[in-house]
Parts: C-alpha cells; sequence; structure tokens
C-alpha cells in the first residue's frame, strides 16, 4: 500500500493507515465463531451457544481486538515500507472523513535520529596511565598482613598507640543531657584507623588501661545522625582494656596462608603484583572510557528521542526506588521523586547509546567471540576456580551480554583513542585507586 509520511517536527512522524471494514469484519466473525466452539453458557451445552448469542456477550470485546491487531499490523507494513526506525510506541487514534467502507488512523510516533560524528581527530582526549611499583606492592602486602594480625594485652604501664586494639567505655551528654546511641560498655575499635570520629580517637591515643577521661567531641554537619549533626558533645571515656597488634611475618607460613603453594616469598610479590596490574588496567579501561565517550559526545551531531529520553528516566526512577527499598525505607515505591532531576543523565545516556552504535556500526566495532572469550577468561581469573567462572558467564545470555557490552565499549574506546589527539598523563597508583 502507498504510505505517506508527515514530518511534524525534528524526530516526530504521521502516518495515516486505511483499513477495510470487511476485512476487519471477516476476521470478528472468524474468532467469534472460535470463541462459539469452546464458549459455556448456563442454558446451553458446550459449543451449541447461538451465534448471536455469542456475538451479544463477546462481539465487543473481540471487535476491538481484532481493530488493535489489523491497525498494529498495518502500521508494522507501513513502517517497513517506509524503512522508518521507530522511537517509542506510536500515539494512534481515529481520524474522521474516511472513505466508504473504511475506517482510517493516525499514527504518531519519533524515528531514531541521524547521526553526525565529527572529525575524531580534532576530539582531545587525556589518557592516563599508571605503573605498579614496589611501594604498591608493600602496601598491600601490609593490609594482608593486617587482616592476619593477632592482639596481646599491653602491660599496665603503657600507653594506647596508633594500631592497638582498645576496649573502652563511654557516654556522651549535650548540654548535660544523653542523646541516643551516646553510650556504650565494652565496646572496640582500632586506633587510628578512622573507625571512630577524629576528636574520639585523639582522646584515646596516649591514655593506660584503667584511665578516665572527658573531653569535647564536635559532630560533623552532615554526620548520619541527625539528632546530633553539627551539636557538640562532652564524653567521658574510660579504657578497660589495651591490647598491641602483632603483624604476622612475611615468611613460608603466612605465604602458604595465602595460597601460594611452593611458599616462596617472591611468588607472593609475584603474585600480588599479577593481581595489582589486573585491578590497575580495569581501572585505567574505566577512567580512559569515560574521557573518550566525553570526546565522542562533544563531536556528535543528533537531535534526541524524547520517547527513549523518557523511557530512560524511568529506568533511572525505578532503579531509585529499588535503592531506597534496599535501604529500608518505608513506602519507598511511593516515595515523591521529581524527574527533572534524573533528566540530564538520561539524555546524555541515549546520546551516548546512540552514537556509540553508530560509531560501532560504522566502523564493524562489535565483539568478536575471540574478545568475549579473552574478556571472560581475564575476569575469571582472579578466583580460585577460574573454569567455574568462565562456564558461569557462558551458561547465561544476560550476564553474556554484559561483558558484550563491556567489550564493545573497549573497542570504541581503542578506535578513538586511535583517532583522537591523545595526550598522556601518568597517574601514581594510590591517586588511581582512590587512595590519595
Amino acid at each position: 500500500m502507498a504510505v505517506t509520511v508527515e514530518t511534524l517536527e525534528k524526530l516526530e512522524r504521521k502516518i495515516t493507515l486505511s483499513l477495510p471494514l470487511a476485512a476487519i469484519q471477516t476476521e470478528v466473525e472468524a474468532r467469534l465463531k472460535k470463541v462459539a466452539r469452546t464458549v459455556k453458557m448456563d442454558g446451553f451445552r458446550p459449543g451449541k451457544v447461538p451465534m448471536n448469542v455469542v456475538a451479544q456477550r463477546y462481539g465487543y470485546s473481540v471487535q476491538y481486538e481484532v481493530l488493535n491487531d489489523k491497525v498494529g499490523e498495518a502500521f508494522a507494513q507501513a513502517v517497513a515500507e517506509t524503512g522508518l526506525r521507530v522511537a517509542g510506541q506510536p500515539r494512534i487514534s481515529e481520524k474522521e472523513g474516511a472513505a466508504e467502507g473504511h475506517a482510517d488512523f493516525e499514527a504518531v510516533f519519533e524515528v531514531f535520529p541521524e547521526v553526525k560524528i565529527g572529525d575524531l581527530a580534532g576530539a582531545a582526549v587525556e589518557k592516563l596511565t599508571a605503573e605498579v611499583d614496589d611501594t604498591a606492592i608493600e602496601k598491600t602486602l601490609d593490609i594482608l598482613r593486617k587482616q592476619r594480625r593477632t592482639f596481646a594485652q599491653r602491660a599496665a604501664d603503657e600507653a594506647a598507640v596508633d594500631g592497638d586494639r582498645v576496649t573502652v567505655d563511654f557516654e556522651g551528654k549535650i548540654d548535660g543531657e544523653a542523646f541516643a546511641g551516646g553510650k556504650a560498655e565494652g565496646f572496640q575499635f582500632l586506633v587510628g584507623e578512622g573507625q571512630m570520629l577524629k576528636e574520639f580517637e585523639d582522646a584515646v591515643r596516649g591514655m593506660k588501661a584503667g584511665e578516665s577521661k572527658t573531653f569535647p567531641l564536635a559532630f560533623p554537619e552532615d554526620y548520619h545522625g541527625k539528632d546530633v549533626a553539627g551539636k557538640t558533645a562532652d564524653f567521658l571515656v574510660t579504657v578497660n582494656k589495651l591490647e598491641a597488634a602483632h603483624l604476622p611475618e612475611v615468611n613460608e607460613a603466612l605465604v602458604k596462608s595465602l595460597g601460594i603453594a611452593d611458599g616462596s616469598v617472591e611468588a607472593l610479590r609475584a603474585d600480588i603484583k599479577k593481581n595489582l596490574e589486573r585491578e590497575v588496567k580495569f581501572r585505567l579501561q574505566a577512567r580512559n572510557k569515560q574521557a573518550v565517550m566525553d570526546a565522542l559526545v562533544s563531536v556528535a551531531e543528533l537531535d534526541l528521542p524524547k520517547a527513549s529520553v523518557q523511557a530512560e528516566v524511568a529506568r533511572l526512577m525505578e532503579g531509585a526506588r529499588a535503592d531506597l527499598k534496599q535501604r529500608g525505607i518505608k513506602d519507598a515505591d511511593k516515595a515523591e521523586i521529581p524527574e527533572d532531576i534524573f533528566l540530564p543523565q538520561a539524555e546524555r545516556r541515549v546520546r551516548l547509546g546512540l552514537v556509540v552504535a553508530e560509531l560501532v556500526k560504522t566502523n564493524k566495532l562489535e565483539a568478536t567471540p575471540e574478545q568475549l572469550k579473552a574478556h571472560v577468561d581475564e575476569l575469571a581469573a582472579s578466583y580460585e576456580k577460574p573454569e567455574e567462572v568462565v562456564r558461569w558467564y557462558f551458561g547465561d545470555r544476560q550476564r553474556l551480554a554484559e561483558v558484550e557490552a563491556v567489550v564493545i565499549e573497549n573497542n570504541v574506546t581503542e578506535f578513538v583513542l586511535g583517532k583522537a589527539k591523545v595526550s598522556d598523563k601518568a597517574v601514581s597508583f594510590e591517586e588511581l585507586m582512590g587512595q590519595a
């Protein structure tokens, strides 16, 4: 059939669908006959209900169903003939003034935009690099030792220092009044490791077992306890017990406890370095990928389909509600969340998705089976039984699709870095890992 497409604005289109009433009626009658073969009604045997009774009972719903199906088929055929790429669901309404024996409908919808990607050679990308040095290996080794430390009670005349485990009783008051959560007995924490507010740690540091002290503590404005945030409390703390930390020696026993079969310190350091290099690689990929995507969006021109943006806003809102629910917020599914706060993020996601899809299609950057296998193998390498992890990924289409998306993004990143104006920037291991 001949299809006329009318452009309303930017990406919005309208087409008219004309359906012959005779074809609709024929289909309605066919479906009613099918219903009549199985319908049950009081006073009639199954399959013996008169057609006029069946039509009276089910005619409207069957006609509505047939009309929806026929309009959907006509719309799909029209879209196929015109080659339009529809974004979102069409808004369909009946149109007056149809020719005799026909019913006309108007379908208003959006199409996906034409994506114009500019010259990538003019895009500036700062590419981060980082190395795993001996300092990073030593720090990781210290963390592993701390995870296996033991504690022994200090002598009566020894004072608390950083790394000690202290057992205290404390009580805090604001303007002379106790407050919820401000009192505890037999409470343990490690001095100098940020488990308590700084003023609390500073007060306990240097105290001996059996000593008591009163000190002021100013709660930060953004403290999680809203009742005390921004207020100053007076605390009385008593140290009941002091225990010094003892870290295990870096020897064969420690090495073997960490799963290194030959027990050599050199093998442990090599294993730590390999794991850190894997983590550094993934973090660099993530940071550089973000820089590439920013550059890619900056050189692309396209209009955004409102339907796609709205769908993305809905997904973000659903995710926000799920997060609130997971945090134990009551009636999270009914919480009033303004859509506007998600709009910039939704627009960026849609824009980036369309631009990346265009670049992938134009430059054949799809993930290959070999790339998928290599990426899964790399993900699995840090696990005790990597072969089981590999089977886990390849045993589920959804999980493999997530891996495929990552590989495609990596392909896009490498492609853009090969075209863009790239400047390398070395960052320290601590900065990359968020420890600086």
